[in-house]
């Protein structure tokens, strides 16, 4: 059973393609295959497109050897990792609510949207080497500056990674540019390893590494 989304959890069952400006992720992985051309204005103009385009390259360019070769080792399931991970991706840089930032001037009432910070999120913890950033999420009011806010990060690991200092590269990546692109008001960024990805071998059959921690 699939526990019920929380207060500010995007519910997966309300995933449309208006939250891709139309678009859907296999459309956009469509548009990346054929090397994005011809030029399409409304992905290309699109933040939201851009978002999750930006996010499926970071996500075939991790070690996982082939994408299709780690979906046809997976057992026929709703909740595969990969598709899990697409799925968030579209619902994430949704728009959402909007997050204040200081003002220079009292006239000024400057904002960045929610999705736009997930989006910074997801980039900071794929940097990380042996990651792939499954979800994440803004707990807290984030309409109010200052007021506390606590990120929660889903990742999944390749196999030969250790796990501890690697969940730790992420916090560190997440505050960081938190700390640096936005105003929030940062309680706490806690990492969650939810999956262990071992990586194909040429003939398509996972190790049996275990990673150390």
């Amino acid at each position: 059973m699939t526990a019920a989304p929380g207060p500010h959890e995007p519910d997966l069952a309300s995933l449309e393609p208006e939250d891709l400006d139309g678009h859907t992720i296999d459309e956009l992985s469509d548009y990346l295959d054929a090397g994005m051309v011809p030029a399409d204005p409304t992905i290309d103009d699109s933040p939201a497109c851009q978002n999750a385009l930006a996010a499926i390259m970071r996500l075939r360019s991790a070690s996982l050897g082939s994408l299709d070769e780690a979906a046809k080792a997976e057992a026929p399931a709703d909740e595969s990792w990969i598709g899990g991970v697409l799925a968030n991706i579209s619902l994430e840089v949704r728009a959402g609510r909007d997050i204040p930032l200081r003002a220079e001037a009292p006239t000024e009432h400057p904002v960045m949207t929610e999705g736009a910070v997930r989006s910074l999120v997801r980039r900071a913890g794929d940097s990380v080497p042996g990651v792939v950033v499954s979800r994440c999420l803004l707990d807290g009011d984030v309409t109010e500056l200052a007021s506390p806010v606590r990120v929660r990060v889903e990742i999944a690991v390749v196999a030969g990674h250790r796990i501890v200092p690697t969940a730790d590269a992420v916090r560190l990546a997440v505050a960081e540019v938190l700390a640096t692109q936005t105003d929030l008001t940062l309680a706490a960024v806690d990492v969650l390893v939810r999956d262990l990805i071992t990586p194909t071998t040429a003939d398509g059959v996972g190790t049996d590494e275990e990673a150390p921690r």
